[in-house]
């Protein structure tokens, strides 16, 4: 192995990445597969998919709306999503004359329906606004899929038993957290598509 610093400081990634999806892989699929579940069900009732989140998380949200909205990995019809964290003008008028910890709320509030899902991400289980979004969801009776890690923080407080999800990446660094929950989104896509339009061809 290289002396590089930089290159040692890679190998300690890779490593701490390692052993984190080691112990994703033997507690998280069958819950990736109820939220699964949640998503299919939601799609085929010609329901919706909302999803929040903050910084990293935000990105993360964005990227399954996409994939669902284009396609993952097979060829197929778009499906209903949309990412909260991408309107500017949205954000910062509710920022502006209410809260930023309603930014995403009002947008639930204002687009979600009953039997919608929300896809709430939060590394730490803490953001505010996400939180917010994810009791306005469930006024709305909507079902819940919130991605999360350390130890869940106040998803725990208000996530239904039974009805919402709560994936939970075995890690308390945000760096594997937001890995797990990258791979995470994957594999609800593959999930999603296979289960509405089959296996994809070899």
């Amino acid at each position: 192995m290289s002396n590089n610093p930089n290159a040692i400081t890679a190998v300690r990634h890779f490593e701490q990445s390692s052993e984190v999806f080691s112990r994703a892989m033997q507690v998280l699929p069958p819950v990736i597969a109820e939220a699964a579940a949640i998503c299919c069900e939601a799609l085929l009732n010609g329901r919706k998919i909302l999803t929040c989140g903050n910084g990293g998380s935000a990105g993360d949200a964005m990227h399954l709306s996409s994939e669902l909205v284009n396609r993952f990995a097979m060829e197929r019809p778009g499906l209903p999503a949309i990412a909260l964290t991408t309107d500017t003008f949205v954000l910062t008028s509710i920022a502006n004359d209410y809260d930023y910890e309603r930014v995403f709320a009002r947008q639930v509030q204002a687009l979600g329906q009953e039997g919608d899902v929300l896809v709430a991400i939060s590394t730490s289980g803490q953001s505010a606004n996400v939180i917010a979004a994810v009791r306005t969801a469930i006024e709305r009776d909507m079902k819940v899929i919130a991605l999360s890690g350390k130890d869940g923080g106040k998803f725990t407080e208000v996530l239904r038993a039974g009805t919402d999800v709560e994936v939970r990446a075995p890690s308390d660094v945000t760096a594997r957290i937001q890995e797990v929950h990258l791979v995470t989104l994957h594999s609800l896509c593959d999930a999603i598509d296979q289960t509405l339009f089959g296996p994809a061809p070899e």
